[in-house]
């Protein structure tokens, strides 16, 4: 579908790319993986045409269809509604519909049997192209990824800039191009939808390249993970787990390769030393100066992933009880967010506050930080210093300061060192903690806030989506932080992975309560989809209608039974399958021959661990599958 050969491309004398090559199939989901700056959304311009090549090329079939979501399509705004913007996808389609209801308007005033035929033609090719469900699906999608109903008929500059991206994004998947080029698609994007997402993009019939730093995200969707590293294009067949796992795997191998290859030149350049002088030895000595001229360096493992070199700290601690919300409601309007609702916050309570937009998530974080009128209490316990973290804190930065000295000015008395330590590891490094505020982008303003906010010794953090902006690097490094942070603090946030690595609390808004689940994320979702999944009890009406309820339920139990009994068949049939490959597999690795050369032992040996992995979720699902038939039967 896509070539990209001996890929080329330069920003002023620096090489983003150099002499990079990779091949885009059909229905590959490829999640493209890399530190801010090396170039990922480059490559995505580049395939999209938007940049060209310094050198090499970018070859693309005939027929090949791109679409693009560009971070810079925040600023698309339009007066129609977003059904109307969504619904663009279907040019053609809504092209006839518009030319029908003309020939229409022609039939009323001037009935001819030619304009009769000609209506007869367009209604055909329309349904053809299947106009008449292109609403629908149109309304499908912009609900899947988080709109009402009742909003579809609203004009999209009604609406913010990241909602505004969401109606983008739906015209994009409406479109169904043969390549979709992704950039950053779950930054305005909630759990709910994010899930959507995933799970259209998983059935997606044509290929996908998607820039995300949404690890869980990239598990879900990418099938092959490509790394931009030192200027090249470097695939992984599998998932951003499997990715992570065998880049452990070369980085070790290419290490090891590293020092082998250092030893030998320090031993040639001391032959060379000692040897020079003397005329008997000229011809070897002049054999390994070119030895070392000809030889293809290896280069050093980079570690992008050390542990972080500061702590949270602060000077005391504080009372047992750091928050209590005593009987709060809240509305707006109409819209009521809170009613009656009430919880205590203990210290050393790590928790994640998850749910849809629009729930209250972002309301009651200022409701517990004591900025939201509310009607009931929100009591902060003995002791309890807090630091609030959210979009709005960016305007109380100080525009003219740089950012190192904004930071020093926190009162943090940590030193210039650990301050720009602390900076680096938010991707502000060298000359450019000495930028003022005032010249950052929206994204690098964050970083400073959220920077402030973490050296703030405060004893109680109140974090509204930290993990925005921030690359996998700075996400994890933010992790290591709070898991050594020793206070209390509550998350918002969408991002699954960084909440099940930080949280062991979650907290959820349901049916204008807060509700609470005493564990991990991982384990809330088990809880979930269990509470969702189970066969869902059909009340009797007061007049007793008791024996049509039990036959509703029992139907409906039998309608779950056949459908799981036809799943666990196609389960059984993939792990015959399965076995069978391994059987191959393990056939073809036990043959002597494949280890002289090491290409086929690397593919073959990639190919027997996707096939165990596969093998291993298969058999989980399998038993997943048949537990509920039990219970069932």
């Amino acid at each position: 579908m896509v070539a990209i050969n001996n890929l080329s491309y330069f920003i002023g004398d620096r090489a983003l790319f150099d002499n990079a090559s990779l091949h885009i199939k059909n229905r590959d989901k490829i999640g493209l993986v890399g530190l801010n700056g090396t170039g990922k959304s480059t490559l995505l311009r580049l395939i999209n045409g938007s940049y060209q090549p310094g050198a090499g090329a970018i070859s693309k079939s005939k027929e090949c269809t791109i679409g693009y979501l560009d971070q810079d399509l925040l600023s698309y705004n339009s007066k129609e509604s977003i059904l109307h913007v969504a619904m663009q996808a279907y040019k053609e389609a809504c092209s006839l519909q518009e030319q029908i209801e003309q020939t229409l308007k022609e039939l009323d005033s001037n009935y001819q049997d030619e304009t009769v035929l000609k209506l007869t033609r367009l209604q055909e090719e329309f349904d053809r192209l299947d106009g008449y469900t292109m609403q629908a699906r149109a309304e499908e999608v912009l609900e899947g990824i988080g709109f009402s109903t009742s909003d579809l008929g609203e004009p999209l500059n009604q609406f913010s800039g990241g909602w505004r991206m969401r109606v983008i994004l739906a015209r994009l998947l409406l479109e169904k191009p043969d390549l979709l080029l992704l950039d950053e698609p779950t930054n305005h994007l909630d759990l709910p939808s994010i899930k959507w997402v995933e799970q259209y993009l998983r059935a997606y019939e044509g290929a996908v390249v998607v820039v995300s730093h949404d690890r869980e995200f990239l598990d879900q969707v990418a099938t092959t993970i490509v790394e931009v590293d030192q200027m090249k294009l470097i695939p992984y067949s599998g998932n951003y787990s499997f990715y992570l796992e065998e880049k452990a795997l070369r980085d070790e191998i290419q290490n090891n390769a590293f020092l082998n290859q250092q030893q030998k030149i320090k031993q040639t350049e001391q032959f060379i030393s000692r040897f020079r002088a003397k005329a008997s030895k000229a011809r070897q000595v002049q054999s390994r100066i070119k030895s070392l001229e000809r030889m293809d360096r290896i280069g050093e493992v980079s570690d992008t992933m050390s542990p972080v070199n500061f702590r949270f700290t602060f000077q005391q601690k504080s009372g047992r009880t750091v928050c209590e919300l005593k009987r709060i409601s809240k509305a707006y309007s109409d819209s009521v967010i809170f009613k009656d609702t009430s919880a205590i916050i203990e210290r050393g309570k790590k928790i994640a506050l998850i749910g849809a937009n629009g729930k209250g998530k972002s309301t009651l974080l200022r409701i517990i930080a004591g900025t939201e009128k509310i009607t009931g209490e929100s009591i902060l316990g003995y002791n309890v210093n807090m630091a609030f973290y959210a979009q709005h804190q960016l305007e109380a930065l100080h525009l003219d300061n740089e950012i190192l000295e904004e930071l020093k000015q926190c009162g943090s008395g940590k030193t210039e060192l650990e301050l720009r330590s602390i900076l680096g590891c938010f991707l502000f490094s060298d000359d450019e903690v000495f930028k003022r505020i005032k010249v950052l982008s929206g994204g690098e303003k964050s970083r400073v806030a959220l920077a402030k906010t973490l050296i703030s010794e405060s004893n109680f953090l109140l974090l509204d989506e930290p993990t925005n902006h921030l690359d996998m690097q700075s996400v994890q490094i933010l992790i290591q932080a709070l898991n050594q942070f020793k206070g209390t603090f509550v998350i918002v946030s969408h991002d699954r992975h960084f909440i099940s690595k930080v949280a062991d609390t979650i907290w959820y808004i349901e049916d204008q309560q807060i509700k609470i689940y005493p564990g991990t994320y991982g384990e809330y979702e088990y809880w979930q989809s269990n509470r969702t999944s189970k066969t869902v009890e059909i009340p009797a009406s007061p007049k007793s209608k008791k024996g049509k309820s039990t036959v509703k339920k029992k139907k409906l139990e039998k309608n779950q039974l056949q459908e799981l009994q036809s799943q666990l068949k196609n389960n059984e049939d993939r792990i015959t399958k399965l076995e069978s490959e391994k059987l191959q597999l393990e056939q073809k690795l036990s043959d002597p021959l494949i280890y002289s050369n090491p290409d086929l032992l690397k593919q073959a040996s990639d190919a027997f661990k996707k096939n165990q992995g596969e093998l291993e979720i298969v058999n989980k699902e399998w038993e997943e599958i048949a537990t509920q038939i039990d219970k069932l039967e």
